[in-house]
């Protein structure tokens, strides 16, 4: 396990959690820092990302500071071994499995498993969950969100899946408590052209998005 523990206070500075999928360690190098001085504060490796467990443990030993590193698309007992040899301060998954989510909690471990129905994310917020994240968010929509918290107004969501610059205010508006954004916010082609400028600017406007929401 990492010595640094996740940092709510980070999260809440920046409450997005960026999803690296499919980017190599030497873009991941270039993107962290970048990642950082825009002021973005957490992010997951997702462990079907090549050589995942060799990224998240770069991230943990280099540029953990001022930074949350975890682990994604954490879906078997042995990707949550794995995650956590590499360091990872916290756990995301893209189901719920109530062993994982049992294990994280058992040890300390934060922990955003992905559900879908009310059932689902109200029994992963009874197991211990840190926040449960609501997966794919975007075929449900930010009305979703506000429906489901009229009832559960206690539980903790973060929307995962079709969050955009477009629309990320009007989940926040409807009651969610972080943003888990992939592909929308690694912009693809700023990465090929290692246009690092221009990705940390790109980055910036979802900082400032978060604040004129808040």
């Amino acid at each position: 396990m990492s010595q640094n523990p996740f940092s709510q206070e980070l999260f809440k500075k920046a409450p997005i959690v960026g999803i690296i999928r499919n980017v190599s360690l030497e873009d991941v190098k270039q993107i962290l820092p970048v990642y950082r001085a825009a002021g973005l504060t957490t992010i997951e490796i997702t462990m079907n990302t090549s050589g995942a467990g060799e990224i998240i443990r770069y991230a943990i030993e280099q540029e953990s500071e001022g930074l949350n590193i975890g682990a994604g698309t954490v879906c078997t007992k042995e990707d949550l071994e794995n995650a956590l040899e590499a360091g990872a301060q916290f756990i995301v998954t893209p189901i719920i499995n109530k062993k994982i989510i049992k294990s994280c909690v058992k040890k300390g471990v934060p922990i955003f498993p992905g559900g879908y129905t009310p059932t689902e994310l109200y029994n992963a917020w009874t197991w211990g969950a840190t926040m449960v994240k609501i997966y794919p968010a975007t075929s449900l929509g930010p009305e979703y969100i506000k429906d489901l918290k009229a009832p559960l107004n206690h539980l903790k969501v973060l929307p995962t899946g079709g969050v955009s610059l477009e629309n990320m205010d009007q989940f926040l508006k409807a009651g969610a408590d972080g943003l888990g954004i992939g592909s929308q916010l690694f912009d693809k082609k700023m990465i090929q052209n290692k246009d690092w400028t221009g990705l940390k600017a790109y980055f910036e406007k979802f900082v400032e998005k978060l604040k004129s929401a808040s």
